[in-house]
């Protein structure tokens, strides 16, 4: 059971990264591709991700009501499927926005609710949580890679069709792969109980400084993750290219999942210094990546997202982890996940599109100042985890 439940897990998470790894990079190109302009590109990216202040913890709720935790993940899956699929059969800008806020708030509500059903495997059957996150990372740079390679011979439609897919899979392998992991130890709670859950978390102002320390360093790759395919074509540098400087990108991101993590969790680091690493990290280098740099430069660039990214989600998934209830870990990570990769990055995207019609690579100023103010609440975060403990 214990190689059983890995693998299982590790299977899952090769679909949801591989999807993210064609539709993050590519789906500004396949929207631009419709006649939109940066600014409304932006729009049909925030949309969903704003909405996730309300569908966030709404979700969570919802998704606490069932007695297996991949069975609302299946569903949701089947539901970014049904949007995706949608987008890329309609017109008009009302109607992408529509779809895409579907498609994109299942598919991203999947993320916490696996997390939560990986970190509880994974403390049960003794793995760890990084080794099979870090095979959503390496189907990441896959599909990086082949996505680039599709798009050299094939419009930009090909990217609805391959998301839709991966969807269709996720809720294959959610449905019949993932273990049969209990929401609760007992039975399940009504659903204002797990509502006042909620509550309880918003109140606490150690974890509501953690949310807002990690958030925001997150957030700070939202100009990145929406018009870095679309200012690098700008620069001449091709859609393989593209799709290779973000494989790169996540190869680091997997060297520090299977080696670094697991060293740091032996040698008993803790959460707080890679937060605060991580931020560093994202300040260089968005301010570097707003000059613009030529191609031998990006490289290095592109290094650091295993700390700016996948360091602060390492950590901040132990530390939301440590700081919430027993019964509050779905509602606390997808917080987690709502302020993460929902409102702050939301904001973040929205004001990109015009950053982007406006400045260029210059927008990625802004980021840098985003991470800034992840370093000032991870500091103030400090003493409060000191007096918590």
């Amino acid at each position: 059971m214990r190689f059983g439940s890995k693998w299982r897990a590790a299977s899952h998470y090769a679909l949801m990264y591989g999807g993210l790894g064609v539709s993050l990079p590519y789906a500004g190109l396949w929207m631009k591709a419709q006649g939109l302009s940066g600014a409304e590109i932006g729009v049909l990216l925030a949309a969903p991700m704003l909405g996730r202040l309300v569908t966030g913890p709404a979700i969570a709720v919802w998704a606490d009501g069932f007695q297996y935790r991949r069975t609302p993940i299946a569903l949701l899956a089947g539901l970014a499927a049904l949007g995706y699929g949608a987008a890329g059969l309609v017109d008009g800008f009302l109607a992408w926005a529509v779809c895409w806020f579907v498609a994109a708030t299942g598919a991203a509500a999947i993320l916490p609710l696996t997390d939560v059903l990986v970190l509880r495997r994974s403390r049960r059957d003794g793995f760890a949580f990084a080794v099979p996150r870090g095979f959503g990372s390496a189907a990441f740079v896959a599909a990086n890679i082949a996505m680039g390679f599709v798009l050299r011979t094939t419009g930009t439609e090909a990217v609805i069709v391959v998301v839709t897919l991966t969807c269709v899979g996720i809720g294959l392998t959610a449905w019949r792969v993932l273990p049969l992991e209990p929401v609760h130890d007992g039975p399940p709670l009504a659903g204002w109980e797990r509502f006042r859950g909620m509550g309880r978390l918003l109140k606490d102002p150690v974890l509501v400084t953690a949310l807002a320390a990690i958030g925001t360093v997150q957030a700070a790759h939202a100009f990145y993750y929406g018009f870095s395919a679309i200012v690098w074509r700008e620069q001449g540098i091709e859609p393989h290219l593209t799709g290779i400087l973000w494989a790169f990108a996540v190869v680091a991101e997997i060297a520090l999942m299977w080696v670094f993590e697991p060293w740091r969790r032996r040698r008993g680091i803790g959460a707080w210094p890679i937060l605060m690493i991580a931020a560093g990290a994202a300040m260089v280098r968005w301010l570097l990546m707003a000059a613009a740099p030529p191609l031998w430069a990006l490289w290095p660039l592109q290094a650091l997202h295993a700390v700016s990214f996948a360091a602060n989600y390492l950590a901040g998934v132990e530390l939301i982890e440590r700081l919430a209830p027993r019964d509050s870990q779905t509602a606390a990570q997808t917080l987690n996940s709502t302020l993460s990769a929902g409102v702050l990055i939301g904001v973040a995207t929205l004001a990109s599109g015009p950053l982007y019609d406006a400045w260029g690579a210059g927008g990625y100023l802004a980021m840098a100042g985003l991470a800034g103010l992840g370093l000032i609440a991870g500091l103030a975060l400090k003493p409060m985890l000191g007096a918590r403990a």
